[in-house]
């Protein structure tokens, strides 16, 4: 049994859509951010960092925090979702890795300063804005011959997915990226997806462009 330490935002999202995936049975505890649980000394004892998620795994005695080690690690504990040939492996991580240092925290960036403080900083919204559309073009040339992000469905299209959900909140629009419109769709109807977006609670559907 897993216990699973979340909250509604992207990262969370990869945690529980991989558990999802893998069909583990696991118990999700909502960490509100909001109101700065993830500060709390209990919290703290599983994710020193005081960020979301992070989970305990009671068959391995694992506990484990940062969205992209849990990845990692379920994955290889549990046998999917991460090839272990030597060449497939290697395409898999370094797309999870883009997610980690990329894809993730410049669109976290860009939500602070399109989003939620519209007006403070010029600068600050036109280096997110064009860092946002370039990344999505990254993602669109790799899916334009590739099915899924690294070959295979696999953690790496579970990492960039839950961010690429929030394009409205970094003002893209995803019929201009075709491959990544294509891609966005094929996940988006995985119904392991659907269920593992809704954890902790049930915030509305997966967003879809018209």
């Amino acid at each position: 049994m897993i216990d699973l330490y979340t909250w509604t935002t992207p990262n969370g999202r990869k945690v529980s859509i991989l558990l999802e995936e893998l069909g583990l049975p696991y118990a999700a505890h909502a960490v509100n951010i909001g109101k700065d649980e993830q500060f709390a000394p209990d919290f703290l004892k599983i994710s020193p960092n005081n960020k979301i998620p992070a989970i305990v795994d009671h068959d391995t005695g694992v506990s484990q925090f940062e969205s992209g080690a849990i990845m990692i690690y379920l994955a290889e504990t549990y046998g999917k979702f991460l090839p272990t040939e030597v060449k497939a492996r290697a395409a898999v991580m370094q797309w999870l890795m883009w997610q980690m240092g990329g894809f993730g925290p410049m669109l976290g960036q860009a939500h602070v300063f399109l989003k939620f403080n519209r007006g403070l900083s010029q600068p600050a919204e036109e280096r997110f804005a064009k860092e946002a559309k370039r990344l999505y073009g990254v993602l669109d040339r790799q899916l334009a011959d590739h099915e899924y992000v690294a070959g295979d469905y696999s953690i790496a299209d579970m990492a960039i997915f839950p961010w690429a959900a929030r394009h409205d909140w970094h003002e893209i629009d995803l019929t201009a990226f075709s491959n990544v419109l294509r891609w966005y769709r094929q996940v988006a109807a995985r119904p392991a997806v659907q269920r593992g977006y809704q954890v902790p609670s049930d915030m509305g559907p997966i967003p879809m462009p018209a």
